[in-house]
């Protein structure tokens, strides 16, 4: 074990709470383009504004700086309940990172502080989250609750994740998706983060599951989280390398240069199928690069956000 980057590692986790609280206020920082105070005992958010609203909330100072309009959204209004899922299998580890930061995470890095930053906002509003994980078992649930000592629970268990140094290797998204289905209950608003790396032969089974999340009426945002760089673009240098699963152990020694052009394009057949029937499943798609900021992340939130009400 490399102990200087446990001690990283856990130099950046262990203040989750405050990198979340930094990537909100940086996001909002953006909008504003000026200093962001936090959140007022009566103010929540800013939502975007849809023609036919009513323009009384209209923020025309963040139009000024912006040109986009916003209106304000206030506690009351809120009454959301939110489920996050995410894949923590061997998969989502990569790249190993020996010093994370928030300009250097791997997948499951990304998805926690990703996770973490959502929090944030809905404690802020007083709405609900509940957490689900997943690799080789249904890891962990709790359902959807609004206490401060539930937010710090799921902070400390989302913390645990991140810093986890012997992940599961093999995983069945499909079937704890059809697990986590039959435990939502109530209308919620999902977020799945994850790789959605799967056995060929289950991609059907996959795409199903993804369908069940639709059941009682949630809506439902997949996260899919890549390293574009390396999983979609495959750029590496041509000198021979062994490329490994994580998940079998099987290895293939081979120059990258040989492959890449068979590997983007079964990669991109895939990727355009997950899109097809998560359109025809009324799922929203969205695709993240892990090296790209949370900015993406925020925005979607915003806009689901505001159609779930």
């Amino acid at each position: 074990m490399d102990i200087k980057s446990e001690l990283n590692k856990a130099k950046l986790f262990n203040n989750l709470e405050l990198m979340a609280k930094q990537v909100v206020e940086g996001f909002i920082s953006g909008i504003h383009k000026s200093p962001f105070h936090g959140f007022s005992a009566e103010f929540a958010e800013h939502k975007i504004y849809n023609t036919g609203e009513s323009t009384k909330h209209i923020d025309w100072k963040l139009f000024a700086r912006t040109d986009k309009l916003y209106t304000k959204r206030y506690e009351e209004e809120t009454n959301l309940r939110c489920h996050m899922i995410l894949d923590n299998s061997a998969s989502m580890y990569y790249p190993e990172i020996k010093n994370l930061s928030l300009d250097n995470l791997n997948k499951i890095g990304f998805g926690v502080m990703a996770i973490a930053a959502l929090m944030n906002i809905l404690k802020k509003q007083r709405d609900a989250v509940g957490l689900s994980s997943y690799s080789d078992n249904y890891n962990f649930y709790v359902n959807e609750k609004s206490s401060e000592r539930h937010f710090q629970m799921l902070l400390d268990k989302l913390n645990s994740i991140a810093l986890d140094s012997n992940p599961a290797k093999e995983t069945k998204t499909f079937h704890y998706l059809n697990q986590i289905a039959e435990k939502l209950h109530r209308r919620s608003l999902i977020f799945l983060f994850s790789d959605m790396f799967q056995n060929e032969v289950e991609e059907e089974q996959l795409f199903e599951a993804l369908r069940h999340l639709k059941y009682n009426k949630h809506e439902v945002v997949l996260f899919h989280l890549l390293d574009s760089e390396h999983e979609l673009d495959f750029e590496f240098d041509n000198s021979p390398k062994r490329f490994v699963d994580v998940e079998t152990g099987k290895h293939i020694d081979v120059y990258a240069e040989n492959i890449k052009h068979a590997y983007s394009n079964k990669v991109k057949s895939y990727l355009n199928n997950l899109k097809l029937k998560c359109s025809q499943y009324k799922i929203k798609y969205v695709e993240v690069d892990v090296r790209s900021g949370f900015s993406k992340i925020m925005n979607t939130f915003m806009t689901e956000r505001q159609k779930f009400n």
